[in-house]
């Protein structure tokens, strides 16, 4: 990543249009207006939903046939070249130019690697786009031919959450099937243009949410995101109906992680949502987290203020 993206990440200057404020490049002070915090709340039952696939409880477990993985890592090339090429062609639009960072985002020559990793050097002869991607696919050329604002839902879906939770599907992955430790057959998880994850995501966020967008845009987005999901789903279904036809030898890949063990190691406490379901656990140390995070929120401190405010007025009542 170049000197221009690690300085305004750990900058406090983030501040145009009272969007997300990063300060000392840690913490962040939140609107409910912002554009990700809109996506957050709109996407709560999707992405619910989505981490709840057999396919995915299997890969956080550490279940994962080489053949399935394969050919998600194939459907995975095909969405990335698809939304790439989208976002290649709009990157002067308006409200792509902005989160456009080609260098440290895109995934399609890493996967192209995995690729020949996996199928040898004449890997693109060996995959071919199937039922389960191809509508994915599709729409990701639609709205990139007739409405590139919807590719800020597809990117933000597919490139926030690869940085959120890719280290530990990249370990999981590593462990179950063999791979190297050099990261061959494992390039689409490692960012080389990207050596803070947690700065580059507040940079991204803030760059999204400063977006012009009116109420009705940003619904378009949220209503795109949650279809993004949709598709996600359908390639996880497809991956779960090949591999109940493919015999193969699952090796034990340990305990492996819940979604809820990668949120706590990378984000839980910018994600109220997971959060909120840690400390309903009954962990004093989640419940902690959840407050601190809370207290991060502005609504959140007025409510506090006033509450102490009150509290000192009975005190002095009391006493005098």
């Amino acid at each position: 990543m170049d000197n221009t993206v690690i300085s305004e990440a750990k900058s406090n200057g983030v501040t145009k249009g009272g969007a997300r404020i990063v300060v000392d490049g840690d913490v962040e002070a939140l609107s409910p207006t912002d554009l990700s915090e809109v996506l957050f709340e709109g996407t709560k039952e999707s992405h619910d939903r989505a981490e709840n696939c057999q396919f995915v409880k299997d890969f956080l477990r550490g279940r994962i046939q080489r053949e399935l993985f394969k050919r998600g890592t194939a459907a995975l090339y095909f969405v990335y070249s698809a939304m790439e090429e989208e976002i290649e062609k709009n990157r002067d639009h308006p409200h792509i130019a902005p989160i456009y960072f080609p260098t440290e985002l895109h995934r399609r020559d890493a996967l192209a690697r995995d690729l020949e990793y996996f199928y040898g050097e004449n890997w693109d002869s060996e995959i071919s786009l199937t039922a389960g991607t191809k509508p994915y696919v599709d729409r990701i050329h639609e709205v990139g031919e007739t409405d590139p604002l919807l590719l800020v839902a597809h990117s933000y879906t597919r490139y926030m959450g690869d940085l959120s939770g890719g280290q530990i599907l990249k370990k999981v992955a590593q462990r179950a099937l063999k791979l190297p430790t050099t990261g061959e057959g494992l390039n689409f998880y490692q960012f080389e243009g990207i050596h803070n994850h947690s700065g580059f995501k507040q940079l991204y966020r803030s760059r999204m949410n400063e977006l012009e967008l009116d109420v009705e845009m940003r619904q378009r987005i949220v209503d795109e995101s949650n279809r993004a999901f949709g598709f996600n789903m359908m390639v996880f279904t497809e991956l779960e109906e090949i591999g109940s036809t493919i015999k193969e030898d699952i090796q034990d890949a340990g305990p492996g992680h819940s979604h809820a063990e990668i949120m706590e190691r990378d984000d839980i406490n910018k994600c109220p949502y997971y959060a909120a379901k840690m400390a309903a656990s009954g962990n004093p140390t989640h419940a902690c987290n959840l407050l601190m995070m809370l207290l991060r929120h502005p609504p959140c401190q007025v409510a506090l203020a006033t509450c102490i405010a009150v509290l000192a007025g009975c005190a002095s009542w009391y006493f005098v």
